[in-house]
């Protein structure tokens, strides 16, 4: 059967999340596969590359699902993407739909997935990224000392000090982290920090607690080499605060045979 895959972005402030949830609350899959069951008057089931957390946005989420061959074939994929637009929930944006190769998933045939996290160190709160990053009022962020102790996070480690606990109860707690970088960038005309992270895959809420860290280590709270000790700690205890969901945005998802036409 033809697989499609959906490029998505949405905004993550009114959903629980991406992944469907019991009850009757908003999730991001819930209002993709609703959309799909309109469009193809049945039942259609999604995989999405990496589940997000209430509060967390995405600019290249990845979500693939099934079609047969006739419903491949009737409706061509740019008025899939018109329809689906339509569709779903405003916060929701579908760029782009391509045919993925055979036995295609979302989340099995990632390569790599990257997240970025904004936070800003202004003074006064951010106009355009208000709702987009954690406000920081402590003063201006040492980026410096962020990107030292980002280096001890890099490669394969136990990760478990960086997830929530309950989530890691035998459970394998190994990731794979391929780059972390924290630099300045300029959106809307304002500064904020950005805390790039790039990996294989990642526990829950492993990001916003490696920003939480790093966060703690710009402002001066604790030495680089800190971040040493929490990942050697395997303790959640150790690390420094789960950062705000609204500043984390699922940046991209690399795969080794799929390309987009929108970009």
């Amino acid at each position: 059967m033809p697989i499609v895959a959906l490029l998505v972005s949405y905004n993550g402030a009114p959903f629980h999340g991406f992944a469907r949830q019991p009850g009757a609350i908003a999730t991001v899959q819930d209002t993709l596969e609703e959309a799909l069951a309109t469009v193809y008057r049945r039942p259609v089931d999604t995989v999405c590359a990496g589940r997000t957390d209430t509060g967390v946005h995405a600019l290249g989420q990845v979500v693939s699902f099934e079609l047969t061959e006739d419903e491949c074939a009737a409706r061509p994929l740019h008025t899939l993407v018109r329809s689906l637009n339509a569709l779903t929930h405003e916060a929701v944006g579908v760029r782009d739909a391509v045919v993925a190769p055979d036995g295609f998933s979302a989340r099995f045939d990632a390569v790599s997935r990257t997240y970025r996290y904004f936070v800003s160190d202004a003074p006064v709160a951010p106009l355009i990224m208000r709702d987009f990053c954690w406000h920081v009022r402590s003063g201006a962020l040492d980026v410096a000392a962020m990107n030292e102790a980002a280096t001890y996070l890099i490669g394969e480690h136990d990760f478990k000090s960086f997830c929530v606990a309950a989530s890691a109860v035998d459970k394998p707690t190994h990731r794979y982290v391929g780059a972390l970088s924290v630099d300045r960038v300029e959106v809307g005309g304002e500064e904020l920090v950005a805390i790039d992270i790039t990996g294989n895959a990642f526990l829950h809420s492993m990001v916003r607690t490696i920003a939480g860290t790093l966060v703690a280590v710009g402002r001066g709270l604790r030495e680089p080499a800190w971040v040493d000790e929490v990942l050697r700690a395997c303790d959640r205890e150790a690390a420094g605060e789960k950062a705000p969901a609204a500043g984390l945005v699922f940046w991209k998802v690399t795969y080794d045979h799929l390309e987009w036409k929108a970009r």
